[in-house]
């Protein structure tokens, strides 16, 4: 067995026909990669025939002038294989080690517990504590199991199966997630299918809440598109349509705080408790009607041709469709056009016969306390199956220079 430098085309026919392949784990990723200045290598194992029988995408930082790789989403390998592990584990690290790389970490998709959250059942991975002792054994320090968003990649993703029919995927969803979903429509919220150019829609959702600027959402669609492995698609809310309904709404509160109005005068003297909180309940929802109408005008004035209030990007990746960012307006979150931004793209995926949809990571969805509730109660609405995996593992290539990195000042943080 021996290390070697795969060419593109040879990395992607192995990564090809690998049935656990991540997109992280790809060519492409890798060029998007190159654009935010990390170095990538193309790594494989390969038999005395020349058969390659594990690769991996290797990317390189420059940290206070040490270098330090990142396999994202682990090495293409059968954990299961001990001895194909140990091989490959005592090569990669003497072929990064020579290149004055100081350690690789992984997050590889090595399922700990699959999590039906809506049945309240946990399925184990029985082979998991083998090969979690067996990486240990080979040199590999786990970094822990962390809750949140601690490690690389995320320890915990939501994925929805994809192989029913629509209907009945929008019937799983929890009740709160199809009311908004009708509500986005109702309010004129219409879905678009984007290009490059429309991008920026996704930065002003996104950049106050991931460290990933223009420049990388640009690259990720032009090396993805290449192989039209990626969509882009946008919620704008018709501001016409939206107008209309508000002074649909309007003029039938206006009709409702008048007759109620009326009806106090009638009974001038003898009204009951039970009409004066008709009324005052009237009112309010008058009132609401009257700044709604305020507002929809204003909102027409200003963005005539309408306005994108959500954004999604998505790699199709084989069998499984990943959402790799996503965002929305924070001004117009009640609009709920997130939640129909993510039923349309599902209902079309579901609809060309992809089998999964990742919609990326969550929290520990067992936690009582969790300070991204928020984030899980909207992505488990979509009644998804929550994977967990192993979390974070370092290797150390060069000791002599990892422990001269440890001891350094200062010595950075490695992010993804």
């Amino acid at each position: 067995m021996k290390i070697k430098e795969l060419t593109n085309q040879e990395f992607d026919t192995f990564t090809s026909h690998y049935k656990e392949k991540s997109l992280f784990q790809t060519p492409e990723y890798g060029f998007v990669m190159n654009s935010q200045n990390y170095d990538s290598l193309f790594l494989g194992m390969t038999t005395d025939e020349g058969e390659i029988v594990a690769a991996t995408l290797v990317l390189i930082e420059r940290l206070k002038g040490f270098k330090y790789a990142y396999a994202p989403r682990g090495f293409l390998i059968d954990y299961q294989n001990k001895e194909m592990l140990r091989a490959f584990t005592v090569l990669i690290k003497k072929y990064l080690g020579k290149k004055d790389v100081i350690a690789v970490k992984i997050s590889p998709l090595i399922i700990k517990t699959i999590h039906d959250i809506k049945a309240k059942q946990k399925e184990e991975n029985e082979n998991y504590d083998e090969i979690f002792q067996n990486l240990k054994s080979l040199g590999y320090f786990h970094h822990g199991y962390n809750f949140y968003f601690e490690a690389m990649k995320p320890r915990y993703e939501a994925i929805l199966d994809l192989q029913m029919q629509p209907e009945a995927l929008f019937q799983n969803f929890d009740k709160r997630i199809r009311t908004k979903i009708r509500s986005a429509v109702k309010n004129g919220i219409q879905i678009y299918r984007g290009s490059k150019v429309n991008l920026k829609y996704l930065y002003l959702h996104t950049k106050k809440k991931y460290p990933r600027d223009l420049k990388y959402y640009e690259a990720c669609y032009e090396f993805f598109n290449k192989r039209k492995k990626i969509d882009f698609y946008y919620a704008k809310l018709d501001t016409q349509v939206y107008l209309k309904l508000v002074q649909k709404n309007y003029e039938e509160a206006e009709k409702k705080a008048i007759d109620i109005e009326q009806l106090v005068v009638q009974n001038s003297g003898k009204n009951t408790q039970k009409i004066i909180n008709k009324k005052i309940k009237i009112d309010n929802d008058y009132d609401l009607a009257k700044k709604n109408l305020i507002t929809a005008t204003k909102l027409l004035r200003e963005f005539p041709d309408g306005l994108p209030l959500a954004s999604a990007l998505v790699v199709k990746n084989q069998k499984e469709v990943y959402l790799l960012i996503d965002g929305f307006h924070t001004n117009y979150k009640s609009f709920n056009a997130k939640h129909l931004l993510l039923w349309k793209i599902i209902e079309k995926y579901s609809n060309e016969g992809f089998e999964s949809f990742n919609l990326g990571g969550v929290s520990n969805p067992e936690l009582v306390q969790n300070e991204f509730k928020g984030l899980n109660d909207f992505k488990l609405g979509f009644n998804p199956k929550v994977y967990e995996y192993i979390g974070d593992l370092e290797l150390i290539t060069n000791s002599a220079l990892y422990f001269l990195y440890r001891n350094s000042p200062k010595k950075g943080i490695f992010k993804r």
